[in-house]
């Protein structure tokens, strides 16, 4: 992920132009001067060395001295740090500091062109040669990167070098300002699909040219694909880090096996239909009708391989096969773009993004929206979280419409999109991921099926009405909700009244409505009946949003007046207890500790 670290409110624009421009970046603000960033921080030292540490690109909208004297202490290891950009406020320069070699010069580039920026770049490479060697396309990768150094410096001397290209789309290399001579003496720069066990002094850079197909029986353990997968590449020469993408029939876009060779080789996985497969029969070596009467296509994995390599790739390894798995390998000498092929596995996240305010937001749930292609939810959710948002497929529906807002979020990530269900406060409470498992379950669709489903929590109302005015959830508690449109008001009241025996702490969700208001007065008479008029009650109105407003009363005093959909009642229970200390109410629930004080 990339961080965009701004320091006063007056950045904060540059930082939102930033992030519309750069995918998956984050703002994080310092707390107490920027309002409206994605995440807040107290500290700038020991954040930026925290972000660094965990690998994080930063772009500082700050002087470079200060990213200089906070990141200094741990700067061990130059060859595995992540890009470190200072950019100033205005947006008229940037610098890029660190990790100029591991996507730090790209990034640049990139705020440059955004903002119209002068780049001032200091890496002699890109600077004289256009290009850093160590840092090659999306999709490329370095094998023997420690010779990088050496071949650049003779570059940079002006001296020739030796560059063999065997495939893939060097002119990122040739149409650079580097002097290169296929007869040069000395360490050469070889770009090829072959594994190469000993590269000696050379630099060897593999393209994407290599498309891995795989099929395998339901649920086949992902340690037999992973080594069909590892054994065959060995054993045709080829380089697993030539490989672009993993593919296969879309039927196994939920099959864990599939998505651990992905992983294992650090690719994408991307699916095709079995009509897309089926118009590759006439180009398979290995067709088959059995296969053709389970799946509607003849070869899964071959066919696979050769719809991703293109009109213009053949196999480059026939099918081969273990006890419940196959793979095969096409090649296309151009290259493969893993974006463009097939399609995706769809995703699903039900986010909580709490109460509503960034400093109850979550890490996760910032990234989880930071990186869905769609959003869906209540068009007030969705405002809340405007900022990470932008530029996004909105799906706004009203607030009565949860089965259509969770059916519209199926049916897209059903369709290959990253998709991102925002609910209030926390996701499985009260919210829309109970709802969207229970659709799951009743009509058990393949294309909801293969989705990946994950759902993100937040921080819950009750936590944050708790938060503000003590703790009266410091021991046994329960939570009610007084809506009767799902559950008929005679089973809530026999929860109550459970409640109520029990001398649970009860947080009271849903507890009045323009139409509904007789059940807080019901719920009122049960636990009085139980603990009394004194109890205190914690009435907390639009927590963490503008108009917040919290107020303590007696459980004698409560009536459905004091409530409506927007306020959290939290009623203590018979040992609760209001204090006054340091010039303001709080309310806490004794757990126990008194008989262990002397």
């Amino acid at each position: 992920m990339t961080v965009i670290l701004v320091l006063d409110q007056g950045g904060l624009e540059m930082a939102k132009t930033l992030k519309k421009a750069l995918e998956g970046a984050s703002i994080h603000g310092l707390a107490h001067r920027v309002e409206g960033a994605d995440e807040t921080f107290t500290e700038t030292a020991p954040h930026l060395r925290r972000l660094f540490q965990s690998g994080e690109a930063i772009i500082g909208l700050c002087a470079t001295g200060i990213l200089v004297r906070a990141l200094a202490p741990v700067l061990i290891d130059k060859k595995n740090e992540p890009p470190v950009i200072a950019v100033a406020v205005d947006g008229s320069v940037v610098v890029p500091l660190l990790g100029g070699h591991s996507g730090g010069n790209r990034l640049a580039a990139e705020i440059a062109q955004t903002t119209g920026a002068i780049n001032a770049m200091t890496t002699a490479g890109d600077v004289r040669l256009g290009v850093a060697l160590d840092d090659p396309p999306k999709g490329w990768v370095v094998a023997g990167r420690v010779n990088a150094k050496g071949i650049a410096a003779r570059l940079l001397a002006d001296e020739p070098v030796r560059l063999d290209v065997d495939c893939g789309d060097a002119c990122w290399l040739t149409e650079s300002g580097a002097r290169f001579d296929k007869t040069a003496p000395g360490p050469r720069i070889r770009v090829t699909a072959e594994a190469i066990s000993d590269p000696g002094d050379d630099l060897i850079l593999h393209p994407p040219v290599l498309a891995l197909g795989v099929g395998c029986e339901r649920d086949c353990e992902p340690a037999e694909l992973v080594t069909l997968v590892e054994d065959t590449l060995a054993e045709a020469g080829l380089s697993a880090n030539a490989v672009a993408c993993v593919v296969s029939l879309d039927v196994k876009m939920d099959e864990p096996a599939v998505h651990a060779v992905a992983a294992s080789l650090g690719v994408p996985a991307r699916f095709f239909t079995s009509e897309e497969l089926l118009n590759e029969t006439s180009r398979l070596a290995n067709p088959s009708d059995v296969v053709f009467n389970e799946v509607g296509c003849h070869g899964v994995s071959e066919g696979a391989a050769l719809a991703a390599a293109g009109a213009k790739g053949a196999l480059r390894v026939e099918k081969k096969r273990s006890k419940r798995a196959t793979c095969a390998v096409a090649f296309n000498e151009a290259g493969i773009d893993a974006a463009t092929t097939g399609r995706a596995r769809g995703r699903l996240s039900i986010v909580g993004i709490g109460p509503g305010s960034d400093g109850w937001r979550t890490p996760e749930a910032s990234a989880q929206l930071a990186a869905a292609s769609d959003v869906v939810g209540y068009g007030l959710y969705l405002d809340l979280v405007a900022d990470l948002i932008a530029g996004k497929e909105r799906h706004v529906s009203e607030l009565a419409q949860e089965e259509e807002r969770v059916r519209r979020a199926l049916d897209l990530a059903g369709e290959g999109r990253n998709v991102a269900l925002v609910c209030s406060g926390d996701a499985g409470i009260y919210a829309l991921a109970t709802l969207a498992f229970e659709l799951m379950d009743r009509e058990d669709r393949a294309d909801w099926n293969r989705t990946e489903v994950s759902v993100t929590p937040g921080v819950s109302a009750l936590q944050a009405a708790a938060a503000r005015i003590g703790a009266p959830i410091g021991h046994d508690f329960c939570t009610i909700s007084l809506s009767d449109l799902l559950t008929p008001f005679d089973e809530i009241e026999r929860r109550l009244q459970a409640a109520a025996d029990g001398d649970f702490v009860v947080a009271f969700y849903n507890p009045v409505s323009k139409r509904r208001r007789t059940q807080l007065a019901r719920a009122q008479e049960i636990l009085v009946a139980k603990r009394g008029p004194d109890a205190p009650v914690v009435l907390a109105r639009n927590l963490g949003r503008a108009g917040e407003d919290i107020k303590v009363i007696r459980l004698g005093d409560l009536t459905p007046d004091h409530a409506d959909m927007l306020t959290m009642v939290l009623v203590g229970n018979s040992q609760s207890r209001l204090i006054m200390r340091g010039g303001r109410q709080w309310v806490y629930t004794p757990r126990g500790y008194a008989a262990k004080m002397t």
